[in-house]
């Protein structure tokens, strides 16, 4: 084997494929707990700080309008969804999901002391720390190492990326990246990879076995997704997109019955310092269209009720426009929530205040790590304040 192929291979085994040990029991065994049922959590990560406020918009404010002259929405382009909030107008595909129940949108989430780096913010967000902690596990991560590590409470993570997010990372246990189940499948198929999984090797605690190791584990795990991929094959119609594609791979998996609990997913371009309107317009457009899209799908499969899909960013815009007909890095925002099961339904607080400011942002009212805590605690059956280090208070959504 070459040098150029060893460093393609071992890339493969320690960025793309990081696959938990307790992969290896998926196929025998149940992995969810009684606590749990079969209820599923989707993460989609809206990068680059997205504009909550010409998201859902408060057309009611005058202070909305007299901060952004330029870029603002009138209420006449609006999709209007209460008598003081209104949906931005490429989402239209959202406003059913809206009307019908199907989503729970919360105000002026963020945390103490914000940070407007886009590497430091999305880092408190995955990790659940403050902004003053730096950790380096994930706070799915980390209810993996509390509930998977022993394999008796199995769960498993995947991220529809080639590289994991520190969300997903825990001290023992990390979920699987992977762009799609055939590409890999087929890397795993690869013949000097194969050579080095059926390499015969001893019980040691050095670097090659640990590789070893791995290889083993990941070719298991991708037969087992890729042999799930190919039980349904969504009809839906999907946006053209990166996220539209991902998404319904996603679908596919939770309808036939594949046991990944956590998916996670990205969707970029949201820095809209300049020419913000179509830039994020077509953005949250993709986004709309896709979640309408994968409702359905869950839907017509009796997977709705038993899934839970969180939209966040890590951060929000400033209020005012800048002088590039853009925004730049804020601080509180909203939060997404659609599902099947949603205990509160609409606008889970009041609009967001643009009469009480902290330095020209919207300050929070809500820890993003209430939001977390709830979910832990009443979607996935888990010790919130054991594995995100520090009680919050939980919220009623579900």
């Amino acid at each position: 084997m070459n040098r150029k192929k060893f460093l393609q291979i071992s890339s493969l085994a320690t960025a793309s494929l990081l696959v938990p040990k307790f992969l290896h029991s998926l196929n025998n065994k149940q992995i969810f707990s009684e606590s749990t049922g079969n209820k599923k959590l989707v993460i989609i990560q809206l990068s680059g700080g997205n504009d909550g406020l010409n998201t859902f918009i408060p057309y009611t404010n005058d202070l909305y309008y007299q901060s952004r002259m330029g870029l603002s929405y009138p209420k006449s382009d609006l999709i209007t969804l209460n008598d003081s909030m209104g949906l931005n107008p490429n989402m239209k595909a959202f406003e059913s999901i809206f009307k019908e129940g199907e989503c729970c949108i919360i105000n002026q989430v963020g945390y103490p002391n914000p940070d407007r780096s886009h590497f430091r913010s999305m880092d408190i967000w995955n990790t659940a720390s403050g902004s003053d902690q730096y950790l380096n596990t994930g706070w799915l991560g980390r209810y993996l190492d509390a509930y998977c590590v022993n394999n008796d409470k199995a769960h498993v993570a995947v991220e529809m990326d080639d590289l994991l997010s520190l969300a997903l990372k825990g001290e023992k246990v990390k979920g699987l990246a992977m762009r799609n189940p055939e590409r890999l499948f087929n890397a795993i198929k690869d013949p000097y990879l194969n050579a080095l999984i059926n390499v015969a090797s001893v019980e040691s605690d050095d670097a090659a076995d640990y590789m070893y190791k791995t290889l083993r584990e990941t070719s298991q795990s991708a037969g087992y997704i890729h042999n799930y991929s190919k039980i349904y094959k969504s009809n839906e119609s999907y946006p053209d997109h990166e996220m539209g594609k991902k998404l319904q791979i996603i679908a596919e998996l939770l309808c036939s019955g594949c046991e990944s609990q956590i998916y996670y997913v990205s969707i970029t371009g949201f820095d809209t310092h300049a020419n913000q309107k179509p830039a994020q317009g077509r953005l949250l457009g993709v986004l709309s269209d896709c979640l309408k899209s994968f409702s359905n799908d869950l839907k017509r499969n009796n997977k709705f009720d038993e899934t839970l899909v969180l939209c966040f960013s890590e951060f929000g815009r400033r209020v005012d426009q800048n002088a590039s007909q853009g925004t730049d890095h804020g601080a509180a925002n909203n939060v997404i929530l659609v599902g099947g099961n949603l205990k509160k339904k609409g606008f889970y607080n009041d609009p967001p205040k643009l009469n009480n400011l902290l330095r020209g942002d919207l300050s929070y009212e809500l820890d993003f790590r209430s939001i977390y805590a709830t979910i832990l605690d009443k979607w996935l059956g888990a010790d919130a304040d054991k594995v995100i280090g520090k009680k919050f208070q939980q919220l009623n959504f579900i």
